[in-house]
């Protein structure tokens, strides 16, 4: 007889049914998932999506309405501390300690989560090298630009046993090359401890190298695939083009509304083929001052399932007070 087959690795991360709300609001809507082990997967979708809030249910500080929260086969509402033994995270709010320097914030981390302290010593000299802090590891932490600090949150986030990085918005607000060195520490992290990594953004070229991607708007999950699978599934081609005046761009757009999304500006766009360039360019072609074509991409697979444009969303600051508004009460019970 056969020796049976192994039975399948329990998945690091599992969200059964997940609902949340905040009154009259729906944060989260029935929301399932896996992530697997070493796997660095990412919550896509604008401000105000719920991403925040499911990451908060995740690290206990939220608990569910319904439905079940799973790391490492750990249910963080039964059991929050062992789960959260299991976490490194990086809130999107800044949570460092200014007055204390460095190493200290690195160290106190580790006290907290009961590290030995020749073991603190060790992992504190390692992270810092990792993310190119040794040389500030006895400066004030006030002295660190926001990317440095960035790169110590991530850095502590891991000092303590944690197989799994949760990252809330971790490059909002840096500028461009520092979003860039902040993902190559976190690739090199994740190769280097073998760690599993869920991380939430609105940025969407951050996530094109992930494994795969969960759209998520209206507290829904609209899709979830690899980069690639979305865009063959979902994408669309997109015709941008500047008319010369507003009334050859109001023409242009009562002559094509079908294919017209977004708002009409000084720029129209429109869901785009072979035929329709040929069409645009037969009949305003001397009206038009600048004409591009956007192949698929992660942009408009958003705009396939939403109906709007990931980067036009505008921001809405309350599922973040609300969540964070909570954090220290909840996570102290």
């Amino acid at each position: 007889m056969a020796d049976p087959a192994p039975a399948p690795a329990a998945p690091a991360i599992r969200v059964d049914g997940v609902s949340k709300r905040y009154g009259r609001t729906l944060a989260l809507d029935n929301v399932s998932f896996d992530v697997g082990e070493r796997e660095m997967f990412a919550l896509l979708g604008p401000n105000g999506a719920g991403k925040t809030t499911l990451l908060h249910i995740l690290c206990s500080i939220l608990r569910p309405d319904s439905g079940v929260a799973l790391i490492g086969g750990v249910d963080v509402a039964k059991h929050p501390l062992a789960a959260r033994q299991l976490l490194g995270i990086v809130f999107q709010e800044p949570s460092l300690d200014d007055r204390l320097t460095v190493k200290e914030n690195l160290d106190l981390h580790g006290l907290v989560f009961g590290v030995p302290r020749r073991l603190r010593r060790q992992r504190i000299g390692e992270m810092l090298a990792l993310v190119e802090l040794a040389d500030w590891a006895d400066k004030p932490v006030r002295s660190l630009s926001s990317g440095m600090k960035r790169r110590l949150e991530i850095a502590r986030a891991l000092i303590h046993d944690s197989r799994i990085l949760l990252l809330d918005e971790p490059t909002v607000g840096l500028d461009a090359q520092t979003r860039e060195r902040i993902w190559s520490h976190v690739r090199q992290l994740r190769a280097e401890r073998d760690i599993t990594v869920l991380v939430t953004t609105h940025y969407i070229e951050e996530v094109e190298h992930c494994d795969r991607v969960c759209i998520i708007d209206g507290g829904k999950v609209l899709a979830l695939d690899t980069p690639e699978a979305l865009k063959q599934a979902h994408g669309q081609t997109l015709l941008r083009l500047s008319p010369a005046s507003a009334a050859d761009g109001e023409a242009i757009a009562r002559r094509f509304a079908d294919r017209l999304t977004g708002t009409p500006g000084t720029e129209l766009t429109l869901v785009s083929d072979d035929a329709l360039v040929a069409a645009v360019l037969a009949e305003f072609g001397t009206r038009i001052k600048t004409l591009s074509i956007e192949v698929p991409s992660l942009e408009t697979v958003f705009l396939s399932l939403t109906g709007h444009e990931l980067r036009n969303r505008a921001a809405d600051p309350r599922e973040q007070t609300r969540a964070f508004g909570r954090r220290g009460g909840e996570h102290t019970r």
